[in-house]
């Protein structure tokens, strides 16, 4: 799963260098989310991420695995991302702590997914122990921590990304929003610095139109994944496929 700095899950790798193109999936229902899965792999995406917070039926885990089981089977090779963002986090829907442990920890017994993005900011025991059993099915985790207000200075930024190694993330993601052009460079600078000192790859992005650039910039800077629409955007300031790939080629 991991070697050195090198996080191989299926048939894509996460490094130092190099940066992905995940494709969010946002359907509310199962018809809607298979019909997304299939118009973002005629793409070719590196991951599919699949936001749970977004599925009505999420909590019916009979409905959730006839559309898991359609997932997987669609999309072979690339690996699963799965993500229930939190309202205090920008996502759509609210879970309890309680109610996101077990969605989570049901998902990690079960192996329903490839990947498990899981919040920093949630209630420590529960996602020290959600790492623990992830890791013990082999199952990636992404930390993740999200500011929708504004943009921490570089030593915060810096300084939570090393939290996420410390909690034994294996990726770390920063997402921010910035209200200056300098509150980009922030990001970036962190982004450079981090990736240097950290032994765990990473992903940042700075939101909204302002933060566009940093949609792009990851292999100059180090964040091993850039989210990008085909359909419905899941956070401010995503790019499509089509642009992202034209950019990284562009500054490549």
């Amino acid at each position: 799963m991991m070697a050195g700095k090198i996080i191989q899950v299926k048939h894509t790798t996460f490094e130092s260098g190099k940066t992905n193109i995940a494709v969010p999936i946002t359907g509310k229902i199962s018809t809607d989310i298979i019909s997304q899965v299939k118009q973002a792999l005629n793409h070719h995406p590196d991951v599919i991420e699949w936001r749970i917070d977004y599925d009505r039926d999420v909590l019916d885990h009979e409905n959730y695995l006839d559309t898991v089981d359609h997932i997987l089977s669609l999309i072979g090779n690339t690996p699963l991302l799965t993500t229930f963002r939190t309202a205090h986090e920008g996502g759509v829907s609210s879970l309890e702590d309680a109610e996101y442990f077990s969605t989570y920890r049901w998902l990690l017994e079960n192996r329903l997914t490839d990947m498990l993005d899981i919040e920093l900011n949630r209630n420590k025991a529960t996602v020290d122990f959600l790492i623990n059993l992830a890791h013990h099915q082999n199952i990636p985790v992404i930390l993740s921590n999200h500011d929708f207000q504004s943009t921490p200075d570089e030593t915060e930024i810096i300084s939570k990304l090393k939290r996420m190694q410390e909690r034994n993330a294996d990726i770390g993601k920063i997402a921010v929003m910035p209200h200056t052009s300098k509150d980009v460079l922030t990001l970036l600078n962190a982004t450079e610095k981090a990736n240097r000192e950290l032994e765990i790859p990473i992903i940042t992005m700075s939101m909204g139109n302002l933060g566009k650039v940093s949609r792009v910039t990851g292999p100059l800077f180090g964040s091993t994944l850039s989210f990008a629409t085909v359909a419905e955007a899941s956070a401010p300031g995503q790019l499509t496929v089509e642009a992202v790939r034209k950019g990284m080629a562009t500054l490549n």
